[in-house]
């Protein structure tokens, strides 16, 4: 059955859409990888956008809305369910340990709710227990509580009794589209299709698209209020400066450290150790209660912290995800943004701001002229030659340039975009994995080249088993539609095991070849110089093969020519000679053997002039493609003299 609407995630946000959406009339369904791993089960479930000072800007204006929302929100849905969500209009303290400025107070950021000043003597009356340093703080009446898990429980009962299709279990492993629009999603389960899909996988948003979405780490733990205590003691939330303590009618928790460390997991003894101190300098006597339970979970986080809600680059995908820490408080404004944008063609002005293009600036290549100019003398001298040579084509695709470079290792972004220009390239490769980790030297990379005059060749650099290859080589091709180059189905598929000599595993990629064939792409692997191997790649319907010709960054030269000639010699596809050229003198080599393109990065980024020497290699590969056509003289093993003595003139 085909849904009107596929919402890939089923966290809070995804659950919240889909039940606004079929509340709407609208048929969905939820695929989820795993409903008891996402975000919202590990979160705390404040709703404090007043005590967590977010301004009075767009943010804060998504923040309050969401906030506004949630009374009748929760309502709706423990009448759907006759289950509890645990709302809890409690407000929440700021407790202030030191004098931030003349009036003893730290001023709020926001203006548009309540917030009341409590000074020492105050505070300390209105929430007995706090620690004795606290000389005053904020009280924020509106802010609120929701008990994150059992939101999770309420939202999928609701999806669920009103006809919601909740599909667990399901790993969503490519988007397939065509002609910007989405055709269906590759899943662990085949292919599934609708009419328009929903991207709602939080920290997992990159492993699909091209997103700058970032696992943000958070550590969290909770304590049980003792039995001989009567009444819970804690009443409000306690957001203090790098801990927030949230009761609840059974338990408190204790929250949350903010670590980039990816996807690592389980909690560590620092981590529990530095929220305690902090929770227990706050409010000391948490100290005798007995911990409960421990857990952590990862935030989606973008650069600036902000969501991704809207239109994508696809007409019929929408994006929601990114919500950092305020995931479960922007829950019900976000489905309504969204049911509104999709089903009733409705877009917020507030919309406008969390746009992915945010992240996207105009490319700067336009400052690189001059170098281009340098590139342009060298064309003119070649051009009456022209009818030696046909264009090199892959896949279809018609290229001039048989130079091939990459955007790894060098200096600054500008020494790269010089280099790219100066080289003539009209295919640059780019590490997918690197530009979605921001590796030094690829943040904004995405951006630094005009990719309407440039094809992008996304790689698997980095990537250890063909699964990996796979899945990064699906994100590539992501990337580059979301660039504008919407028929680019190409892939530099790398399988790298070993770390030392960086040499391809060739099983692996043989696999991850058939695989990706199978899937559409045009496949140009890099290989060891195995002319079997070339041959099996070729026979399988890879677009090119890559052999190197030492081993990576090496500039050790070509090492393997006699397996390289064999290569040329039976493809009946393009060969590229890929890693370890170190010098134009090389690169002409390699393409005096008949290659028909040379990809070259670390000769060219590790230079003392990068951009000069981008400029050597195109001469170089322009020279030796030249040589191997023109042809060259027979070896002899006698001299011969190249003036004739027949004929001369003697006394």
């Amino acid at each position: 059955m085909t849904s009107d609407i596929l919402i890939i995630g089923g966290g809070v946000i995804g659950l919240a859409i889909a039940v606004e959406l079929k509340l709407r009339g609208a048929n969905v369904t939820v695929l989820c990888r795993d409903f008891q791993a996402a975000a919202t089960h590990a979160a705390a479930g404040m709703l404090a956008p007043d005590a967590e000072q977010i301004p009075d800007d767009a943010m804060g204006c998504l923040c309050r809305r969401s906030r506004s929302l949630y009374p009748e929100w929760t309502r709706k849905l423990e009448e759907l369910t006759s289950l509890n969500t645990n709302y809890w209009s409690c407000g929440s303290l700021t407790p202030i340990y030191e004098q931030k400025n003349n009036n003893g107070s730290l001023l709020p950021s926001s203006r548009e709710s309540p917030a009341y000043w409590l000074d020492q003597t105050a505070i300390h009356q209105y929430q007995p227990g706090l620690g004795k340093e606290i000389i005053g703080g904020w009280w924020y009446p509106e802010d609120a509580q929701v008990d994150n898990r059992a939101l999770a429980n309420v939202l999928g009962t609701a999806a669920e009794s009103l006809g919601v299709e909740l599909k667990d279990g399901i790993t969503v492993e490519a988007f397939i589209q065509q002609q910007k629009q989405v055709i269906g999603v590759q899943t662990s389960a085949g292919v599934i299709h609708a009419g328009h899909y929903v991207l709602a996988t939080g920290a997992w948003s990159n492993e699909l698209l091209p997103l700058p979405v970032q696992p943000r780490k958070g550590q969290m733990l909770s304590v049980r209020v003792p039995e001989f205590v009567p009444e819970l003691p804690l009443k409000r939330v306690l957001f203090g400066e790098d801990v927030y303590i949230v009761p609840r009618r059974d338990r408190i928790i204790i929250g949350a450290t903010s670590e980039d460390v990816g996807f690592t997991p389980n909690n560590t003894p620092a981590g529990i150790q530095t929220l305690l101190q902090q929770a227990i300098r706050l409010y000391p006597q948490l100290q005798n209660y007995p911990i409960q339970e421990l857990w952590w979970g990862f935030r989606p986080t973008t650069p600036d912290e902000l969501p991704i809600l809207g239109t994508s680059h696809c007409q019929n995908l929408t994006l929601a995800t990114g919500h950092h820490r305020n995931g479960i408080l922007l829950a019900p404004a976000t489905a309504a943004l969204i049911a509104d944008l999709i089903w009733e063609q409705k877009s917020d002005s507030l919309l406008s701001h969390f746009h992915y293009s945010r992240f996207h600036t105009q490319s700067s290549t336009s400052m690189l002229t001059h170098s281009a100019n340098f590139t342009n003398g060298h064309r003119s001298a070649i051009s009456q030659f022209s009818t030696l040579d046909s264009p090199l084509i892959i896949a279809g695709k018609t290229f001039q340039s048989r130079l091939m470079t990459g955007t790894g290792k060098y200096r600054t972004v500008e020494e790269m975009q010089q280099s790219v220009v100066a080289s003539g390239c009209e295919i640059v490769t780019v590490a997918v994995r690197r530009v979605q980790t921001k590796a030094p030297g690829h943040e904004g990379l995405a951006e630094a080249l005009d990719w309407t005059k440039i094809w992008m060749l996304p790689n698997t650099a980095g990537c250890q088993t063909a699964e990996e290859a796979i899945r990064v080589a699906r994100l590539g091709r992501e990337m580059a539609k979301l660039l504008g180059q919407e028929d680019n189905n190409f892939v530099k598929l790398e399988v790298i095991p070993d770390p030392k000599y960086l040499l391809p595993d060739p099983i692996g990629t043989l696999q991850a070849a058939e695989q990706l064939v199978k899937e559409g792409f045009a496949v140009l692997p890099y290989i060891n110089a195995d002319p079997m191997l070339a041959k099996r790649l070729e026979d399988i319907g890879c677009a090119t093969v890559m052999p190197l010709a030492s081993p990576i960054g090496s500039g050790q030269g070509l090492k393997t020519t006699a397996n390289i000639q064999i290569i040329i010699e039976n493809a009946g596809i393009p060969v590229v000679v890929d890693a370890g050229i170190g010098s134009p003198s090389e690169a002409a080599q390699a393409m005096e053997l008949g290659a028909d393109a040379l990809l070259i990065n670390s000769a060219i980024a590790l230079a003392k002039n990068p951009a000069a020497m981008a400029h050597a290699m195109n001469l170089a590969a322009v020279a030796g493609r030249l040589a191997y056509l023109a042809g060259r003289m027979p070896m002899k093993d006698y001299a011969s003299a190249s003036s004739p003595l027949s004929g001369t003139i003697t006394s």
